[in-house]
């Protein structure tokens, strides 16, 4: 095997090295560790922030960014509850999972259309629909949790198909849906062409300024459906749900080897990094690390793999 072909096979499946490596060492140094269960586990916690790390994907391969995500969740779970509370009607349940998922798509549409027509960066356009919606959520609840136990709603949290749970089948399904439409799809071309060469884009006739605000509003619906499956999950809707999870849903991304830069990326690989970012978080629970150091453990993950892109880039050019 040549240096080039052990180059490129490191570059396009070192992640997954990684991965098997943490797992391995973590359960050589937690008893227990080493089981299905504790795979279930990882995958059903990653399947709620991994839900928005897809949508993040499309996103970033844009250009662009999302830090609203996370409190599009807090907001839509206690749509959600507020919908099936009192009642057990699957009509309610199914309500409240359109519901979330329309509310979402039409903050995903704000998001993208200040960024694609307004022309606000989107940092800053999703950090003020961040505050935005996290304020909402307080409002529209009262700063109260609100009861979301209604059997029909709670079904796919609770239910179980051959070993496999509900939210670990929905997020397979996203995943493999997610992934023909990114790499097989005419608009999943796009958004590699928009994030790929914006001008070059515009030149070959391509609607830059749908796409984007397709890839937000495809973004925000990923938040809206994991919010409301997070309040099927925990039997409420709760105003402080969804900290942080932008963040998580960021670092999934990009160590999975999306760029931020723009035009590089692919759905199996986000999920290599959600992965990475579950295993983390289970491994320092069960060590009995501390919460706060495990922020700034994570922090500096982020920072690594944002490093180890630029320098990627750097050698390109």
């Amino acid at each position: 095997m040549s240096n080039l072909t052990l180059k490129k096979m490191i570059n396009s499946y070192g992640m997954v090295l990684i991965l098997i490596l943490l797992f391995l060492s973590l359960s050589a140094s937690i008893d227990g560790f080493f089981s299905a269960r504790t795979v279930w586990s990882i995958i059903e916690q990653v399947s709620m922030f991994g839900i928005i790390a897809i949508g993040v994907t499309f996103i970033i391969i844009t250009t662009g960014i999302d830090l609203s995500s996370g409190s599009v969740v807090a907001l839509t779970a206690v749509v959600s509850a507020s919908i099936v509370t009192g009642g057990d009607s699957v009509s309610a349940a199914l309500v409240a999972f359109g519901a979330s998922i329309v509310i979402g798509a039409a903050l995903g549409a704000v998001n993208g259309g200040l960024t694609a027509i307004g022309s606000i960066p989107p940092f800053i356009a999703t950090l003020g629909m961040m505050i935005i919606a996290r304020g909402a959520a307080q409002l529209y609840s009262d700063g109260r949790p609100i009861d979301a136990s209604s059997e029909a709603f709670t079904w796919i949290a609770d239910v179980n198909f051959f070993g496999l749970p509900g939210l670990v089948l929905l997020y397979i399904i996203i995943v493999i849906g997610s992934h023909i439409l990114l790499s097989r799809s005419t608009f999943g071309r796009h958004v590699y062409a928009v994030g790929g060469n914006l001008n070059a884009a515009k030149i070959c006739g391509i609607n830059t300024t749908k796409t984007l605000i397709w890839v937000y509003v495809l973004g925000g619906a990923l938040s809206g459906l994991a919010g409301a499956l997070l309040a099927s999950r925990t039997y409420a809707g709760n105003p402080s749900y969804g900290l942080s999870w932008e963040l998580d849903a960021i670092a999934a991304a990009v160590i999975g080897g999306v760029s931020l830069s723009g035009g590089l990326g692919t759905i199996p690989m986000c999920v290599i990094g959600a992965l990475i970012i579950g295993t983390t978080n289970k491994g320092l629970n069960m060590l009995g690390v501390d919460p706060y150091w495990q922020q700034i453990i994570k922090g500096s993950i982020i920072i690594v793999a944002v490093l180890l892109d630029t320098l990627k880039r750097r050698k390109k050019s």
